[in-house]
């Protein structure tokens, strides 16, 4: 009996500590933003689709891929907003691996790969030719294509922004942030191999929204939003219309059931 308490006290602290280890990799929880397209009724705010789109372009496509939204998109009813001519000029921007010469060859003479300027037919070309070069670029980490990275995470929105703006906190003690990797609070197990990809100034909004990585975050996350339902808007009145459209049912349906029982009573 005389060693119970001692016992019971070495493994209270034993356990104890394994917990307080296990928080000091947990993940916290994420944050919740007020988000223009969330609710039934939730619509993009063209402005921070514009400037989530140049986030993306200027800071994100270096690691990551948007195979599944073509360049037409950034013109398209329910998009960013961007006029055709303003969405062609875009495109142009882009080198496009081209298709064989008349000569039949898809390289020049020093063995570099043809290109040509990128139509809106186009979908945004990846920073990597494939997996092996990505994760050669990226110390074995696969960055993931973004196309529908809202709707894949758990937390959607509140997730990635959480995540983008996770950076820069100090590890507790007795944490490890393992080599190659960054310390992410809001990553789970806090090692991340994405190093941090925002700060304040990393892009320049010509509508002169003031930048800051909390700014930055959200405008990403808004495009981003976006590539992964693009249709949303369009839900959202379709789902509005079926809506009305039962309510006034349901009150003829009401209507009829008083004309047709009112006599039989």
């Amino acid at each position: 009996m005389k060693l119970a308490l001692p016992l019971a006290l070495a493994l209270g602290l034993s356990f104890g500590g394994a917990a307080l280890a296990a928080d000091n990799s947990a993940a916290l929880p994420i944050k919740h933003v007020q988000w223009s397209f969330g609710g039934p009724t939730g619509t993009y705010d063209r402005g921070a689709l514009q400037r989530g789109f140049k986030v993306y372009k200027e800071v994100c496509s270096a690691c990551h891929s948007l195979n599944l939204v073509a360049l037409h998109d950034l013109a398209a009813p329910g998009g960013p907003g961007f006029t055709e001519a303003q969405a062609k000029a875009i495109a142009a921007g882009y080198k496009i691996p081209a298709e064989p010469n008349e000569k039949g060859e898809i390289f020049d003479a020093n063995g570099n790969r043809l290109k040509r300027p990128g139509i809106l037919a186009d979908h945004f070309p990846p920073p990597f030719p494939n997996e092996e070069a990505a994760r050669a670029a990226n110390s074995g980490a696969l960055p993931p294509d973004l196309s529908l990275i809202v709707k894949a995470r758990v937390g959607g929105a509140d997730y990635v922004y959480s995540l983008l703006t996770g950076f820069g906190h100090k590890p507790p003690k007795g944490f490890k942030v393992q080599d190659s990797k960054y310390y992410n609070t809001y990553f789970a197990g806090r090692n991340i191999s994405m190093p941090p990809p925002l700060m304040a100034g990393s892009v320049s909004y010509p509508d002169g929204t003031k930048t800051s990585v909390a700014q930055e975050a959200h405008d990403a996350v808004t495009f981003l939003a976006w590539a992964s339902e693009p249709k949303l808007e369009q839900r959202h009145r379709v789902g509005f219309q079926v809506m009305a459209f039962l309510m006034l049912l349901a009150g003829l349906l009401f209507l009829t059931y008083r004309k047709v029982w009112k006599d039989k009573h």
